[in-house]
């Protein structure tokens, strides 16, 4: 017998069947939506990390356009430094070949140089008086320190009357001969003319080294002994008026004062004699 299927109603549907339905659409807009999110978080990190390195690009860039203008700000200070150097170097230069001709022309001329003097000659060594023959019954020695007496004089600016009194002097004293003392034999180690044994006196005008005249080797020498005679000379009063024999006493201070006197006559011979030569 054939089964006959009967019409049956439609089954209620679960009730949660439409609940699941709605649930699974809404994850999925839920789900798209928190994808749409997610991409459009990522693309904004995407797009700020773009951005700070367009920011960073931008400062190194800042930096780098910085570091170039300074460097070319200092390429053109650097630039400019040496054309002012240049300029003021150019400057000097043509101020300098401007003052010159100036300070030329300022410039007084010159006196023509004269020819340098031929050097002086070395001074020749003094020379010894000239001789002159004897008279008043000199010899030749005697009259050689004669005319040492009187030129010694003339170098001191002492004139005639001086030179007598010198010469009468010495004429006393020792006969016109330098001598030498056996009571100083130092006094023979000089050139000497004789000698005398009157204590210590030597030379021309019989001077004593004890009583302050001079060294002995000086005392020796005919030009020393008459320059202490005549500077003691000068030194008494009125000298040029006095009797000869008390001014040559008074600066020899002899045992014999009036024995200059007879001198004075052959001294004025000698003297005048030195002097007209």
């Amino acid at each position: 017998m054939r089964r006959q299927w009967r019409h049956r109603a439609p089954r209620p549907s679960h009730p949660f069947k439409s609940i699941q339905s709605i649930d699974t659409r809404r994850l999925k807009v839920t789900a798209g939506l928190a994808f749409a999110i997610l991409g459009f978080a990522a693309l904004a990190g995407q797009g700020g990390q773009a951005a700070a390195a367009t920011s960073d690009a931008q400062v190194r860039a800042t930096d780098v356009g910085v570091t170039l203008a300074a460097g070319r700000q200092s390429a053109e200070q650097t630039r400019q430094s040496a054309e002012q150097t240049v300029t003021r170097s150019v400057e000097r230069n043509f101020l300098a070949q401007a003052e010159s001709p100036v300070a030329e022309a300022e410039k007084p001329a010159e006196a023509p140089k004269e020819p340098a003097p031929a050097q002086a000659a070395a001074p020749e060594p003094a020379k010894k008086p000239a001789e002159v023959a004897p008279v008043a019954g000199l010899d030749k020695t005697q009259m050689n320190n004669a005319n040492r007496i009187v030129e010694t004089a003339r170098s001191m600016g002492l004139g005639r009357d001086a030179q007598i009194i010198a010469v009468a002097t010495a004429m006393q004293e020792s006969t016109l001969y330098n001598r030498a003392s056996t009571v100083l034999p130092e006094s023979y180690d000089y050139p000497h003319e004789g000698d005398g044994s009157d204590f210590d006196s030597v030379g021309l005008f019989q001077q004593r080294t004890s009583t302050g005249w001079g060294p002995v080797k000086d005392l020796m020498n005919p030009e020393f002994a008459t320059k202490q005679f005549l500077k003691s000379l000068i030194q008494v009063p009125d000298w040029q008026h006095l009797p000869l024999t008390v001014a040559a006493q008074t600066v020899q201070g002899s045992a014999f004062p009036d024995h200059y006197a007879k001198h004075e006559g052959a001294a004025i011979q000698i003297v005048d004699a030195i002097n007209n030569s």
